[in-house]
């Protein structure tokens, strides 16, 4: 077992050793469990929300280029009415 020194908060370290005393055990036992469960905690990406996007039934108009934007636009602007 090595010593180290670590800088801590004076108050975090004032509840450290109350718990450790509150607990029976000593300061390092506490901060060696801390540490223990903090690094085999199973590391968390993340977290996103699931996004449903939508679909529509049918099938395209004949002719229609999904690869060619710039018809898909002159398609949308037209009106509905073919008259």
């Amino acid at each position: 077992m090595r010593r180290t020194t670590i800088r801590l908060d004076d108050q975090l370290l004032k509840d450290a050793k109350a718990t450790a005393a509150a607990s029976g055990r000593t300061f390092t036992e506490l901060v060696e469990t801390a540490l223990r469960e903090t690094i085999a905690r199973p590391k968390k990406g993340p977290s996103r929300e699931r996004v449903t996007l939508p679909t529509f039934k049918g099938a395209l108009m004949p002719g229609v280029d999904l690869d060619d934007s710039a018809g898909l636009l002159n398609l949308m602007e037209q009106p509905d009415d073919p008259s």
